[in-house]
């Protein structure tokens, strides 16, 4: 994996010298040109602060489908609370039609914003919706707010790095993500049984015992990220596969405290595919020694300001070189991405895949 997936430490960036911010900033532009992938060490969340987050979401996970079911958002566009096993079908966001993915989720956004503030009260109900709390979990919601403020300052200053590496101002970034679309989602994988005949599945308890019945694929399916960057935990179970260079789907399996860094759609157009939006899944976790199989991740996605334009940087383009992609608003590309996998019609957003297409039927 380390092969595929360069290794980039980021501690230097706030405190080094010219020299070292120059090399950081190479360095994750070769990580973007090569697979639009990287692992990412000295970025400063606490590991104490992810293992809190990973056992309140346990429990969370544990509960029983119909307690779940409560916390389901008030409608499919609504980024927030539950979303059951088998309620999307993310190729479809590439247009491709499958089968629904297995995965359970629970999803928020920023906790508190300013009051008053104009473009944060027009969006209340949509990418500013409040964020849906069960109460049977109280401590969910400190440990969820503070993970999503470290990443969320994370990412902030890795796209003041991306800006440095593209030979763009440091803040470039800062103005097109002053109210970013930001969404943490966690996500919960496990071997269950098939779908009963009258729909009532609930995903199978997190403690259920079902060793007896043949257990169904829990994935993920192919599709590439929608706006500018995710950061990523996850387990140290294998599931996750992303595809090479050389078009091939490849297993990655992130180290004990590093998180894995890839990057959207929005930021591929940005760069006239001189960084690219990577193919990825998530396959059947595989059953251990110690009990059923499952597997736990944690992606934080920043996909900007939901009104700004996006079009080609001017250090990515040239008469050689010239835009592939036309100007798009990122909320109206993010819109039509999430749309497609909860409804199951292939998107009308721009696709960035090209001729990595014939991927997605390996």
């Amino acid at each position: 994996m380390r092969d595929l997936v360069p290794v980039v430490d980021i501690s230097g960036w706030e405190s080094g010298n010219t020299a070292t911010r120059r090399a950081i900033a190479d360095q994750v532009d070769d990580a973007c040109r090569r697979v639009g992938f990287m692992e990412l060490t000295g970025h400063g969340v606490p590991p104490a602060l992810v293992e809190a987050t990973l056992r309140e979401l346990d429990g969370f996970f544990a509960l029983p489908g119909e307690t779940k079911r409560r916390y389901l958002p008030p409608d499919v566009m609504v980024n927030r609370g539950y979303s059951p096993f088998r309620a999307e079908a993310l190729a479809y966001s590439l247009g491709v039609s499958t089968a629904p993915d297995v995965f359970e989720a629970f999803n928020i956004g920023p906790d508190a914003w300013p009051a008053g503030v104009e473009v944060y009260e027009r969006e209340r109900d949509g990418v500013f919706a409040p964020n849906i709390w069960p109460v049977e979990t109280p401590a969910l919601r400190g440990a969820l707010v503070a993970y999503f403020d470290a990443v969320a300052a994370l990412a902030r200053r890795m796209t003041r790095i991306f800006a440095v590496a593209l030979g763009m101002p440091e803040d470039f970034f800062v103005s097109r993500t002053d109210h970013s679309t930001d969404t943490l989602r966690a996500i919960h994988y496990r071997a269950i049984p098939p779908a009963p005949a009258d729909g009532t599945d609930d995903g199978a308890a997190a403690g259920a015992d079902r060793s007896d019945r043949m257990p169904e694929p829990a994935r993920m399916g192919a599709h590439t990220d929608y706006g500018i960057l995710t950061i990523l935990y996850g387990d140290r179970v294998p599931g996750l596969e992303i595809v090479g260079p050389d078009g091939k789907w490849h297993p990655v399996l992130p180290s004990p405290g590093a998180f894995l860094v890839n990057l959207g759609d929005l930021l591929a157009q940005w760069t006239n595919d001189r960084w690219s939006s990577t193919l990825h899944r998530v396959i059947v976790p595989v059953r251990t020694a110690d009990g059923p199989a499952r597997r736990r991740s944690i992606a934080f996605f920043h996909d900007g300001n939901h009104d700004a334009v996006v079009e080609c940087l001017p250090t990515c383009q040239s008469p050689q070189n010239p835009p592939k992609y036309p100007p798009v608003v990122a909320g109206e590309h993010l819109r039509a991405k999430l749309a497609a996998p909860r409804t199951l019609r292939p998107t009308t957003a721009t696709s960035t895949v090209g001729d990595r297409s014939a991927s997605l039927s390996a």
